[in-house]
């Protein structure tokens, strides 16, 4: 493999692709990625779900069928993921087993509802991948304070878990110390813990968003050179945590019995600022154990023009300082994790109602041009 998203792999980074579109994963354009690529992941999330299902007709012919047997628009969504993440499982199969386990991972997320509701949770967690029935599925779990016992339950159970909408650096040694605490427990009760994996999914882009407005009106003189430095110094600060916690004694014991890292996976890593490079969350993030997972946009921009080279510990010594600058300019990293997350929670909750929305009228509409 030849192509710079194929070389990132040589620094030890792993590409995952966040999407998914039931075409791609018929027609082969998935496959060439894995192949031509390295590819070696995919996540999804309601949002993801609902621009396949809205954008296409792919899933038109399973949603009028549905439709005539009486499903619900909830029932219908359900038989949509489980399709698509089973499909994308059986074809990352080879990857898991190639890699030893460490990737070949398609990522489905629980109902955003539950996301504040610890039981529900768990037992959908439970159910969905019980019913994909592969072991490369990963369930997404939103890193709230109550998914930390989602996340618990599940790595003690022997689930794989996925992390997810994490903005906060002290969050994450949350999250970390959580699956460390939780494999601890397995380990206790005399279950190997050597095949459990997880990844703790920390959101790039909407950091810089949301900091360079508040930069951008601070009227501080060095706050325009403090635009764009933000997010990275953030990722940059959560690596530091992540080394301390996953290379450090307490970690070695659970490693010397098989114990996998819960690597640290970059998303939302396109760049929404078009006056930032459209690499700007790949090139600057690329490091050991790591993930990137790239929406097809980021991806095309990555093997076009990316500059593959090791990045991530790069004035690693130097972020903690430059957050204190950002934040001398009026940012509260504080409240703006805090915000960020219940923004995340309740714009994939919408997502996943206007999904079933979606799927209802469309639905119906077929229905009825299928009667005419």
């Amino acid at each position: 493999m030849g192509t710079r998203t194929a070389h990132v792999k040589e620094a030890g980074q792993s590409l995952w692709l966040d999407n998914i579109q039931r075409k791609e994963l018929q027609d082969g354009t998935l496959k060439r990625m894995i192949v031509e690529d390295g590819i070696c992941g995919v996540t999804s999330n309601p949002t993801i779900f609902m621009n396949a299902v809205s954008k296409s007709t792919d899933y038109d012919e399973q949603i009028m069928r549905l439709t005539n047997e009486g499903k619900s628009s909830g029932e219908i969504y359900h038989h949509i993921t489980i399709e698509d993440i089973r499909t994308a499982g059986e074809l990352f199969l080879p990857v898991y087993e190639e890699t030893g386990h460490k990737d070949g991972f398609v990522s489905i997320e629980v109902n955003p509802q539950h996301a504040f509701n610890v039981e529900e949770s768990i037992l959908e967690a439970r159910d969905v991948v019980t019913e994909i029935g592969l072991p490369n599925i990963m369930v997404k779990i939103p890193g709230t304070r109550e998914g930390l016992a989602v996340v618990r339950q599940l790595i003690i159970e022997g689930f794989n878990v996925n992390v997810t909408l994490l903005f906060d650096p002290e969050r994450y040694r949350q999250v970390a110390e959580t699956y460390i605490q939780a494999l601890e427990e397995r380990s206790r009760q005399g279950n190997d813990i050597s095949d459990v994996h997880s990844v703790a999914s920390f959101f790039i882009s909407r950091v810089d968003a949301n900091v360079d407005r508040i930069l951008d009106e601070s009227g501080k003189e060095n706050a325009a050179a403090l635009r764009g430095e933000a997010a990275i110094q953030v990722a940059k600060v959560t690596y530091a945590i992540y080394q301390d916690l996953f290379f450090g004694e307490r970690f070695s014991a659970l490693r010397e019995k098989g114990a996998r890292i819960q690597r640290v996976l970059w998303a939302s890593t396109g760049t929404k600022d078009p006056s930032y490079s459209d690499v700007k969350y790949v090139d600057g993030l690329i490091g050991p154990q790591t993930i990137n997972t790239l929406p097809p946009k980021t991806l095309a921009a990555l093997r076009d023009h990316g500059v593959v080279k090791q990045t991530i510990d790069i004035g690693l010594k130097d972020a903690p300082e430059i957050l204190r600058n950002i934040e001398a300019c009026g940012v509260d990293f504080a409240a703006l994790y805090s915000r960020l997350e219940d923004e995340g929670v309740k714009a994939f909750e919408k997502s996943y109602l206007d999904l079933l929305q979606s799927v209802e009228e469309k639905g119906k509409s077929l229905c009825a041009k299928a009667a005419n």
